[in-house]
């Protein structure tokens, strides 16, 4: 036994010691093309007609529907003619996920240069097709911060733990670097409505024009950083193509596939985009985006987006409406709210309740500042884990926010949009949770939109539409909290609604915990 004992533990300290990622060796110096290659795209002459028609301004069109947020992808990669270049943090092997990639791969085929730059910590059970992808000759994939280890790759967590503890939480979808989709989703059968589990109410923003000429450069400062590593360097083939489209086509011949792809097709998306009718707001619309050197450990100030995003928006701020699926503001943030609230401005969060979380330790992070916040005047809603459909079949948040029933139904949804509106004028959508996590350790990116109409959709959301769809989170005469739930007759709660005495137990003992930093 003892001698059993020392083998383990020799064979477990070896394992530790060779737990270090192996150098970056040197790379393809690919970047974004020419102007005048793109222009011999169709995309990009229509971006370069509309550039005439709107000097100065993107085309912006909200992707709040998620059958129509994976339709846009799909017609996308299918339009693509010289390049896409896609970033993700989570890329799931699933319907949408398998879908998505034979898109890139068929793309390949055609002749299209396609990039494909992952987060390592979002990819599950992949490394094969990854490999299988990467060795086409027109896709070259590279993983962002991976772990040392690809068969104990949690392990990293102990023996690298400064480096992978820092993510690259971006999402972005960018076609002939004429159009563009950003936003808070991943890629996952959870975000387009394609699995009859809970899904995530989510938000993405298509942007044409100058928008995705400043997301194609972002994408080029990300593929050529030194968190970005080839699969190549990581680890070898093990299947083939033809594998992939065994898998594709097994996934298709299924029912509940060709139910999702003729869902697909009806779409509102996808018959505006066939009848040429998509209508796009024209605005200036600016790219914010962490420097990708935030994954190898802090930086100036002048490399975080946050600091970028205030001094867009500015400091006179007289209404500020905040929706963040994960919402961590620390004392320090307590502190700014606060003073903007003195000061007279109008703070409305939205945030999910505990019972729609699907991470209770990010939730403990927000739970223990509540009566700080309503103490200063700001307003609290949590949205709760099944909203009533709507008219158009998302969940009751309309415009921006919808997790639609899909043709599957769903279980319920989970909040997962990231966006914030100022002033009834500006908009930010993008990746960016407020929480200690998105400030300091992963990299994120968004669009500042300067656009009245989504603005003010966000502003008739609150009034409309959140009061029905989540809680109000109050103080009653004595400082305790409760909950209120809209209704005939109204409902109170005394405690988070839909939860177990241990889950609130649970979450009360990680409040008090020194981890929020890592939230």
């Amino acid at each position: 036994m003892k001698i059993f004992t020392t083998a383990l533990l020799l064979q477990l300290l070896l394992a530790l010691g060779a737990c270090s990622v192996a150098p970056l060796k040197e790379r393809s110096a690919e970047v974004s093309l020419p102007q005048e290659d793109i222009l011999q795209t169709r995309l990009g002459q229509i971006a370069q007609v509309y550039g005439q028609e709107h000097p100065g301004f993107s085309g912006v069109y909200a992707l709040n529907n998620p059958l129509d947020a994976f339709a846009a992808r799909i017609f996308m990669a299918r339009a693509a003619e010289k390049t896409l270049d896609v970033q993700y943090y989570i890329w799931r092997k699933d319907l949408t996920g398998t879908m998505l990639l034979h898109e890139l791969y068929q793309a390949a085929e055609r002749g299209v240069r396609v990039r494909l730059l992952l987060d390592d910590l979002g990819i599950t059970d992949m490394d094969d097709w990854l490999a299988m992808l990467d060795s086409h000759a027109n896709i070259e994939v590279r993983l962002f911060n991976p772990f040392p280890s690809r068969k104990m790759r949690m392990l990293g967590f102990i023996t690298d733990f400064s480096r992978v503890n820092r993510r690259m939480h971006n999402k972005s979808f960018t076609v002939d670097q004429s159009v563009t989709i950003a936003g808070g989703r991943n890629v996952g059968d959870e975000y387009f409505a394609a699995t009859d589990e809970v899904l995530f109410a989510d938000l993405d923003v298509m942007a044409v024009g100058p928008a995705a000429t400043e997301a194609s450069e972002d994408f080029d400062k990300y593929w050529a950083s030194q968190s970005s590593y080839p699969v190549d360097q990581l680890f070898q083939q093990k299947s083939s193509i033809l594998s992939l489209q065994v898998e594709v086509d097994k996934i298709l011949a299924q029912p509940e596939s060709a139910q999702y792809a003729t869902a697909l097709r009806q779409t509102s998306f996808a018959q505006r985009m066939l009848a040429k009718e998509l209508s796009m707001d024209w605005v200036n619309t600016r790219l914010v985006s962490d420097d990708p050197a935030k994954g190898l450990g802090p930086v100036d100030k002048s490399g975080l987006m946050i600091y970028s995003l205030e001094s867009m928006i500015g400091q006179s701020i007289g209404k500020l409406d905040l929706v963040s699926s994960y919402f961590v503001p620390t004392d320090a943030g307590v502190e700014v709210f606060s003073a903007m609230a003195a000061k007279g401005t109008q703070i409305r969060i939205l945030t999910n309740a505990l019972e729609a979380t699907d991470v209770a330790a990010v939730h403990s992070g927000y739970a223990k500042h509540r009566k700080a916040l309503l103490k200063s005047g700001i307003e609290l809603y949590e949205m709760k884990i099944q909203a009533p459909a709507g008219d158009d079949g998302v969940s009751g948040f309309g415009y921006g926010f919808g997790s639609g029933s899909g043709s599957f139904g769903s279980s319920g949804s989970s909040l997962h949009a990231k966006t914030f509106s100022v002033n009834g004028k500006q908009v930010y959508i993008g990746s960016f949770n407020f929480d200690p996590r998105s400030a300091e350790l992963n990299t994120e990116s968004g669009f500042v939109i300067d656009s009245r109409a989504m603005a003010e959709a966000v502003d008739e959301m609150f009034i409309e539409r959140v009061p029905h769809t989540a809680y109000q989170v109050k103080l009653d005469e004595k400082g305790n909290l409760y909950w209120l739930e809209q209704g005939d007759p109204p409902v109170i709660y005394h405690h988070d609604p839909g939860t177990t005495w241990f889950k609130r137990a649970m979450v009360k003992f990680l409040s008090w915990l020194p981890i929020e930093w890592l939230l």
